[in-house]
């Protein structure tokens, strides 16, 4: 069974997730859900709040053959590059309208793994736009929030259209 993603404007979209202590069974089969969320989508990232639940959990796979998916709990960005990198965003929280958002090309993050290890690794390309997208979501922040206020009003105005 696959989980729905809650709609857009519900206030835990808006709300900071609470960071995981100790990873348990029940963040491993949230991973899991996740990944059949995504996958059915199809996108690239998911973050835990994204299906209502409040907890820094995320899983990003920006692989071009899929089944390389990252599980992170507690990401942080430790370093971003200078070097900016411009791609369509979108969220299936808000579905039907996307943007050109810029970030950083490359970041390396630290994260607790699926083993409950430490791991700091180096993103580039669609993988880095894909964690900061879901560490902004564990922020309480959406992709549109990067956006100038007029764009981001037009691209409110027209996902309440098209609801």
């Amino acid at each position: 069974m696959t989980r729905k993603v809650i709609p857009w404007p519900d206030k835990r979209l808006r709300s900071p997730a609470e960071p995981v202590s100790d990873l348990t069974e029940a963040h491993r089969i949230l991973w899991e859900q996740m990944i059949e969320v995504m996958e059915a989508m199809p996108g690239v990232g998911l973050a835990a709040p994204q299906l209502g639940e409040m907890v820094r959990l995320a899983v990003v796979d920006a692989s071009e053959t899929r089944g390389q998916v990252v599980r992170m709990a507690n990401p942080e960005v430790l370093h971003a590059s200078v070097q900016l990198r411009e791609h369509e965003e979108a969220s299936p929280n808000l579905p039907g309208v996307s943007a050109k958002v810029k970030r950083p090309r490359a970041v390396t993050v630290r994260f607790l793994n699926e083993h409950g290890e430490i791991e700091e690794r180096d993103f580039v390309s669609l993988w880095a736009t894909s964690v900061q997208h879901q560490i902004d979501h564990l922020n309480g922040r959406m992709y549109f929030d990067r956006l100038s206020k007029v764009k981001r009003d037009m691209l409110i105005r027209k996902a309440r259209k098209l609801a």
